[in-house]
């Protein structure tokens, strides 16, 4: 039985999806919706929801008339772009045993680009922080997240740094994160990046840049991050319309 915090659409698609991975259906067919509701103790409707989000990301499909199946090609994508995950579930997520190094922190002026980014004034500033995800020992991603200064009331002791960025926003600086807009930027790496990254100098990296919008649609945080793409990758389902 399941309980009722988070969603129980959320138990029931985690639960399920738990089971895929785990190869406890057998030849791939779901079982029937009454049969699930029955298993997890909740109605088909959260049955039939959670079944429709998975689909929507590709982890299962339905076939008229014969029902709901896994999807295998689908199983390729270890973590979904257009959701938010820590770095360290997504490292987990492809087979790696992720630690974190908090390289840097600072306080700085916000330059022109974050000033924009984020509806700063001349001289406000930012805090800087700056992080190496490890995956297996190896250095996997590097990111730099900057925070006006105004959100955060100077509490903030160093192993904090260490929460994923979301959790730090909302349990010290009273943000919630509700989402990001991101670019997807091809770049290559320079002498800083590739000391960091353990890479030669212009070794082609996938970067996001991104700025994150609060609950009230207001940018609280502009971050970047560069990913090895030799040891990570990611995928996507495209539909036709």
């Amino acid at each position: 039985m399941i309980k009722r915090s988070p969603s129980l659409t959320d138990q029931a698609k985690a639960h399920i999806k738990e089971q895929i991975l785990n190869n406890q259906f057998e030849d791939g067919r779901i079982p029937s919706e009454s049969d699930l509701a029955n298993e997890l103790g909740v109605s088909r409707t959260t049955i039939r929801d959670a079944l429709s989000r998975l689909e929507i990301e590709g982890t299962v499909f339905r076939r008229q008339g014969s029902g709901t199946f896994v999807n295998e090609p689908g199983l390729q994508i270890k973590s979904r772009l257009d959701e938010i995950w820590s770095y360290e579930a997504i490292l987990r997520a492809h087979g790696y045993t992720p630690s974190t190094m908090v390289l840097d922190v600072r306080e700085e002026q916000a330059n022109e680009r974050v000033r924009e980014s984020l509806n700063l004034s001349a001289g406000e500033t930012v805090s800087v922080i700056q992080k190496l995800f490890v995956g297996d020992e190896e250095p996997v991603i590097f990111t730099e997240n900057q925070i006006p200064s105004k959100f955060c009331d100077g509490s903030i002791a160093s192993d904090d740094f260490r929460l994923p960025i979301f959790q730090l926003l909302e349990s010290l600086c009273q943000q919630r994160l509700n989402y990001y807009l991101s670019e997807i930027v091809p770049v290559s790496a320079d002498k800083q990046l590739a000391k960091i990254l353990g890479i030669s100098q212009r070794k082609p990296l996938i970067s996001f840049e991104e700025t994150g919008y609060n609950d009230e649609n207001e940018p609280i945080l502009w971050a970047r991050s560069f990913f090895r793409d030799d040891l990570l990758r990611f995928r996507l389902i495209r539909r036709g319309i």
